[in-house]
């Protein structure tokens, strides 16, 4: 049974990397521009992703697979993808993120502002609100939602450092009292 899942897995990747390649093959000739191998295997490379990626995580990946491409071509063709709305780039704090965005579910964002993590969330009453919240004269391509916080890791290793702080504080009170 899981092998069958997984092969019907591959199948659906497969169809879906058909035809996104398709649109960008489309968004290229409309116009006007070259259709490279470069350009379709940052695009293969993406599509391969799951989740969250960075220009320079992007960039060792393409390279861990021995397909070299220079900064500029990726970062050309990422305008590209994303003019094409292949790709949705993120802007969490200080960093882009991207992801690709053909066929995606929508979700949202929590970002730790200690950490820097993202977390996709999906929350069906949530994207219901913002699918419903119909604008006269405004056609929604697409939502995103950001929440920023502390996740529970940090926020775990905050109440371990204060404990820690604590327990000094009152050794070094108690060695004060003994003097």
């Amino acid at each position: 049974m899981l092998a069958t899942l997984c092969v019907v897995c591959i199948l659906m990747e497969d169809k879906v990397k058909e035809t996104v390649r398709g649109t960008f093959e489309q968004y290229l000739q409309n116009k006007g521009l070259r259709k490279t191998q470069e350009r379709f295997a940052i695009l293969d490379t993406i599509y391969s992703i799951e989740g969250h990626f960075t220009m320079e995580e992007l960039l060792d990946i393409m390279n861990a697979s021995k397909f070299h491409v220079s900064r500029a071509t990726l970062y050309n063709t990422m305008e590209l993808l994303t003019d094409a709305h292949l790709v949705i780039r993120h802007k969490f704090d200080n960093s882009s993120q991207y992801e690709k965005s053909f066929n995606m579910t929508t979700h949202f964002h929590r970002i730790c502002t200690s950490c820097g993590s993202v977390t996709e969330v999906r929350d069906e009453k949530l994207r219901q609100v913002i699918e419903n919240a119909h604008s006269k004269g405004f056609s929604i391509a697409h939502t995103s939602l950001y929440m920023y916080g502390t996740c529970s890791k940090c926020m775990a290793a905050k109440r371990r450092r204060e404990a820690k702080e604590r327990k000094l504080r009152e050794q070094l009170k108690e060695q004060r009292n003994d003097k």
